[in-house]
């Protein structure tokens, strides 16, 4: 095996990492070998060792590549839309039944804690991540649509906490009804945005 037939550089790369992600969603970052990417992707290794140098490479930019940003896309796709509104949606899909590309940052969370490469590419996603919805939250609050003594550092955070730990605590494990989570995500939700009222005495 070597390039695929027609295919140029931005071809034959995104085909490795659709298939490192789905490797690493079937085997774990622990049990796949660069090889079995390079399998899936119909390659060989040296033809994939020339887009990629490491396994921590391809999971990192398979995490990029695939994993799920839900916020991100309804952020995207309703640009006019609350924040609000946009947390209570994304909140309440985290009872969803996670798909594959989901347990992309789990795997990589994990094999960050013992190679150093992942650990660091791992800190700079996090960060990226948590800085982009910091820096959401703090507009919403400009807009008044979030009370401005919270710290919006710490909504994220949160925020994160949820979305990672429900890919982990799935419905199998630990159920809720749905009437209940929504209950919950409302009031914890609705406790740091300000009313209709309130945004319209605002100086």
């Amino acid at each position: 095996m070597g390039r695929i037939a027609g295919a140029n550089g931005v071809e034959t790369r995104r085909r490795l990492l659709r298939a490192a992600a789905d490797v690493f969603a079937r085997r774990g970052y622990d049990g796949t070998r660069v090889a079995d990417i390079a399998a899936e992707a119909g390659l060989s290794n040296s033809a994939l060792y020339a887009y990629f140098t490491s396994k921590a490479e391809l999971l990192l930019g398979a995490l990029r590549t695939h994993g799920r940003r839900p916020l991100a896309e309804l952020v995207e796709a309703e640009p006019d839309r609350s924040i609000v509104d946009l947390f209570l949606r994304t909140g309440a899909d985290l009872r969803e039944t996670p798909q594959a590309d989901r347990y992309l940052v789990i795997e990589a969370l994990v094999a960050a804690r013992h190679d150093p490469e992942v650990a660091s590419a791992m800190t700079d996603y996090v960060r990226e991540r948590a800085e982009w919805m910091t820096g959401l939250i703090e507009q919403a609050q400009l807009r008044g649509e979030i009370d401005a003594t919270v710290s919006p550092r710490a909504i994220a955070h949160l925020a994160t906490a949820l979305g990672i730990g429900s890919t982990l605590l799935t419905t199998d494990l630990h159920d809720v009804t749905d009437e209940e989570w929504t209950a919950l995500l409302t009031r914890v939700i609705t406790s740091v945005a300000r009313t209709e009222e309130q945004m319209g005495t605002r100086t």
